[in-house]
């Protein structure tokens, strides 16, 4: 009779499968830099209605409020796609 292992390869792989999603994100941040169509893409964000700016002579405060619910939204849907297609 063989003890029971837990599901270490199951949480070594979702491991893996965020740490290559967060280089992917590097790797496009760095790209918007470089290429000039792609910093034009993503432009909007930061620039939304709800983000709070208070500029003063030595004082500054950015709050992105809007920015942060669309970021919010998009990826709790994509996540809700994800884990649909994960459970079928």
């Amino acid at each position: 009779m063989m003890p029971e292992v837990p599901e270490w390869t199951a949480i070594g792989k979702m491991m893996i499968g965020i740490g290559l999603l967060i280089i992917g994100i590097g790797v496009l941040l760095v790209a918007m830099d470089r290429i000039a169509s792609l910093g034009n893409l993503f432009g909007w964000l930061g620039k939304l209605p709800g983000d709070i700016a208070y500029k003063r002579d030595n004082f500054s405060f950015y709050f992105p409020l809007g920015t942060s619910i669309v970021v919010s939204v998009v990826l709790s849907l994509l996540l809700y796609v994800l884990g649909w297609f994960l459970r079928r």
